[in-house]
């Protein structure tokens, strides 16, 4: 071959692969694959996974693939950090989905947003999400809403003595300011208010301290692995002859045995709103099982409106796409229900319900 020749052939290959480059559009998700919530994150990855097949086999993005760059977090702050500088400065992305626990979720989304990009929180419920900035986005609602409803559901269960137990972090110091404070004007009174250290190998110690204020049941909310030390221990305590009531009570139970959560009330969130069976029917038939937990169609709501806000806003940069998220979602309609935001991007409304762990959690 000769030497025009050759550099010819090298530079069709070259465009053959820009083009190929640019074949995708591509955002990202950071999501604990491992970790205490790692059940939960592989959750969210499957209703990431729906909903681009769902995207790509409507024709995609400004007619190309979609293509979502799933980063691990581990559980922790400093790694997912460390995935949004990789998704923000190396692969580009404009927009970043995740995380779940708060702690990790408002850094995270911080960043993002100091960087001019799009953060869509997918699991979060702090009510400090508010505090992430202009382009941050909420699909699920946050715990000023969950604490209103799971207080006034404990009261109606003739609950007036509460003891308190949820992690020492920005999700569960947001628990515990609103339903204390939600609980106390409907005339109820927390007796023992624990806030636990993450990754603690026994907690038998809190538990004890909860038990001895004498309360007529217990409210927690805990991460999958964390809840099922929680679970077992205040099981083997014989605690569980009380009622345990879970806020958020999947990712509650994710990890604890059947026998131990048999029994336990909670709230949770919608996993479906009235027009979501479709989400239900498909998750069935990709996982040969029923929805895990109720944090995956969340996901899945989030990456289809991102879709549908670069669809929007025909163009990747991410401030013509931010200006399309807060257009889109003004009104939205999405497996979890009707999805609007506020001023500050957070959705105004969340439908919950009662759940029971029945081998499983279902409604009551």
């Amino acid at each position: 071959m000769k030497l025009n020749q050759w550099r010819s052939a090298v530079a069709l290959v070259i465009l053959a692969g820009a083009v190929h480059a640019q074949a995708e559009v591509s955002i990202g998700a950071v999501l604990p694959l491992t970790g205490s919530s790692a059940s939960i994150g592989e959750d969210q990855r499957r209703g990431i996974e729906l909903a681009v097949e769902r995207i790509n086999a409507q024709g995609g993005v400004m007619g190309q693939k979609l293509d979502v760059r799933i980063e691990d977090s581990g559980g922790t702050a400093n790694t997912a950090l460390d995935a949004a500088r990789k998704l923000v400065s190396v692969d580009k992305v404009p927009v970043v989905l995740g995380e779940f626990s708060s702690g990790i979720t408002i850094p995270m989304g911080q960043y993002v947003v100091k960087q001019g990009g799009v953060h869509v929180n997918i699991g979060s419920s702090s009510p400090a999400v508010r505090k992430v900035g202009a382009g941050s986005f909420s699909v699920i609602g946050l715990d000023d809403l969950s604490a209103r409803f799971a207080a006034q559901d404990m009261y109606d269960l003739k609950m007036r003595k509460i003891a308190l137990i949820v992690p020492n972090n920005s999700y569960g110091q947001g628990i515990a300011t609103e339903f204390r404070k939600r609980f106390a004007t409907l005339g109820g009174t927390i007796v023992s208010e624990v806030l636990y250290t993450e990754g603690q190998s026994t907690y038998r110690r809190e538990l004890q301290q909860m038990s001895r204020a004498a309360p007529d049941g217990f409210v927690y909310s805990a991460y999958g692995q964390e809840a099922a030390t929680i679970n077992r221990e205040a099981y083997e305590l014989g605690l569980s002859k009380k009622p345990w009531y879970g806020i958020y009570l999947t990712m509650c139970t994710s990890d604890t045995p059947a026998q131990v959560a048999q029994g336990q009330l909670g709230i949770e969130v919608a996993s479906v709103g009235n027009n979501g069976k479709f989400y239900e029917d498909a998750y069935e038939k990709a996982y040969k099982q029923s929805v895990k937990s109720s944090f995956g169609s969340y996901a899945y709501d989030a990456t289809m409106l991102s879709a549908a806000a670069i669809n929007k806003a025909q163009s990747l940069d991410p401030e013509k796409v931010k200006a399309a998220m807060a257009d889109v979602g003004k009104s939205w309609s999405g497996a979890t229900g009707a999805i609007a935001f506020d001023a500050d991007g957070q959705r105004e409304q969340q439908p919950y319900e009662k759940v029971k762990y029945d081998k499983t959690v279902v409604a009551r």
